[in-house]
């Protein structure tokens, strides 16, 4: 199964799609984190890639169709994948369409901006294993530890008000005609994102069977 989860930052693509991964078995293909490794790599593009997501841009379509083009064809995509994050343009999904990459269902994640806000600004990350955590809706056992390694968590650059705010910006301005690209095509489904955790989860398998 070829899955895309669509929604604005910090409306739970992440932990919907672990749902999705543990239970299909599925590789989750998110664009920040070929991102991340890109810039750790210190690549030719990482100084690029660094200054958008410090600014809350969006990372040159030309660089990401590049590397998600790539992760797909290793061994792991076989059988299907999730792509979190990706398309967020509509000539990014032009070019997977164009790439004969075919998707089956595409689901979108709604919530209120105001509470996007608080989602990220009280969000907490475990950067070695990308687990997420949040100071209020999701506290870890021990404040500001990984639940399983104890290892400190750390905020994301790009979790600030002022780089949230322009995040949100780009999403509605690039994700609004995409979200129409994907109704023409009677693929996309949208769900209450700011439902309870495992209400989501059970919409979305409901959405499969």
């Amino acid at each position: 199964m070829h899955i895309i989860i669509l929604g604005a930052p910090g409306s739970g693509k992440g932990t919907q799609s672990n749902f999705i991964s543990n239970k299909l078995n599925l590789p989750i293909i998110s664009t920040s984190k070929l991102l991340k490794i890109e810039v750790y790599k210190n690549s030719k593009n990482s100084k690029t890639i660094s200054h958008s997501i410090k600014n809350g841009l969006l990372v040159s379509n030309q660089i990401v169709i590049k590397l998600i083009k790539k992760r797909l064809k290793e061994k792991d995509c076989k059988n299907g994948f999730i792509l979190d994050g990706f398309p967020r343009t509509v000539e990014q999904a032009d070019s997977i369409e164009s790439a004969s990459i075919s998707i089956d269902i595409v689901i979108l994640l709604q919530i209120q901006k105001k509470n996007l806000i608080k989602r990220l600004l009280g969000r907490k990350i475990h950067l070695k294993s990308g687990r997420i955590y949040h100071d209020i809706f999701s506290p870890p056992l021990q404040k500001n530890k990984d639940d399983i390694t104890g290892e400190p968590l750390n905020k994301r650059i790009d979790d600030t008000l002022d780089v949230i705010e322009k995040r949100i910006q780009e999403y509605e301005k690039t994700t609004v005609p995409l979200i129409k690209y994907y109704e023409k095509k009677k693929k996309i489904y949208k769900i209450n994102g700011e439902l309870p955790i495992h209400n989501i989860n059970k919409k979305i398998f409901n959405l499969f069977e």
